[in-house]
């Protein structure tokens, strides 16, 4: 079923009683509007295959090749998991996170997920741009040093490589306390999009939360937000809106008809002009 107008109105209903709060750094946050993920997949043609009744939400892609299960009564620590199936050409893949990633951080990777794939020369990039620090070839935290990248290479104790982002209760890199939310991308989730969850996640500019949402953290900081609670629903329905447009431009690019060569005439291949 594709996203109706009534489902949005439901987001904004929701968000116009919210006084908005600019919530920062992103990694401390809190989980959010897990709509903020649904509603963009569903705006670029996934469907749901759950009871509409049941807390649990599962959702296929049109080529039913990308899965995502959100669970809130999971009894583990990941809520979200996401997996794709073998292709001809691509390998499968899977990645889940933890209850407390904040929505828009995991929808900078579904938006990934369904554009067209972009090169991503270097991962770390918008990780150093942010100010984290990098304290070896494979590791980056962030400046209050609770959220930690990293990449974990094939070895002798690994069975493949992988990466790992974690945010712990403490900035102790030897007593960092309990874990707060992670997330896992097996070694065959495309760079792309381990690329833009990176982006989203270490992205200087802060979300917006109400008063009373939960934060992952007790150092998470609100200020007051410029914007207004309808402008956080504009905001919302021109995301789903241009998620829509760049789907059907994809789509019509993929099914236009190839357009057959101009043939060409040359001199020597005139008639003879009678005399």
């Amino acid at each position: 079923m594709p996203l109706s107008e009534r489902q949005l109105a439901a987001f904004a209903d929701k968000h116009a009683g919210q006084i908005p709060f600019d919530t920062s750094p992103r990694h401390l946050a809190g989980p959010g509007d897990a709509r903020h993920v649904t509603h963009g997949l569903a705006a670029a043609g996934w469907t749901s295959l759950s009871d509409p009744l049941d807390a649990e939400i599962v959702m296929a892609s049109p080529d039913h090749r990308h899965r995502l299960q959100f669970d809130p009564q999971s009894h583990t620590s990941a809520w979200w998991r996401l997996q794709a199936t073998p292709s001809g050409t691509e390998p499968g893949w899977y990645a889940e996170f933890g209850e407390l990633v904040p929505a828009e951080v995991l929808a900078g990777f579904t938006d990934a997920l369904i554009a067209p794939a972009s090169p991503q020369p270097d991962l770390w990039q918008p990780v150093t741009s942010a100010g984290w620090q990098r304290h070896d070839a494979g590791a980056a935290r962030s400046p209050d040093l609770l959220c930690r990248i990293e990449h974990r290479p094939l070895s002798e104790f690994r069975e493949r490589p992988s990466w790992h982002v974690e945010v712990r209760e403490n900035a102790d890199a030897e007593f960092p306390g309990p874990r707060v939310w992670h997330a896992f991308l097996d070694e065959h989730v495309p760079d792309h999009l381990a690329g833009a969850f990176f982006g989203a996640l270490c992205d200087l500019r802060p979300l917006q939360r109400a008063m009373f949402d939960r934060t992952a953290h007790s150092s998470a900081v609100k200020e007051s937000s410029p914007m207004r609670p309808q402008q956080v629903a504009d905001a919302h329905a021109a995301r789903v809106k241009a998620i829509r447009a760049k789907v059907r431009a994809v789509r019509r690019q993929q099914t236009a008809p190839a357009t057959p060569p101009t043939p060409t005439t040359t001199a020597a291949a005139q008639p003879a002009a009678r005399r």
